[in-house]
């Protein structure tokens, strides 16, 4: 199974762009979204950004991401 992790683009040069990652910076490949803009919102996969989603989708994902990461850790 594979999970894409939502990330904010914070700087773009050439084909990398630097993103924020639920607080994380990470440099990542946009060769997949070259028309991706500053500001907005990928889906990151093995550093790669391979989509564009909208803010509220991003924000909706962070929040089940962070649930779960909790009921793990709950669980230990």
């Amino acid at each position: 199974m594979c999970l894409a992790i939502p990330a904010k683009i914070v700087t773009i040069e050439r084909s990398m762009a630097k993103v924020d990652m639920m607080g994380n910076e990470r440099l990542v490949s946009i060769d997949l979204v070259p028309e991706v803009k500053l500001g907005e919102y990928v889906l990151v996969h093995a550093g790669f950004a391979i989509g564009i989603i909208d803010d509220e989708s991003a924000k909706e994902t962070e929040k089940l991401l962070l649930e779960v990461a909790e009921a793990y850790a709950e669980g230990e």
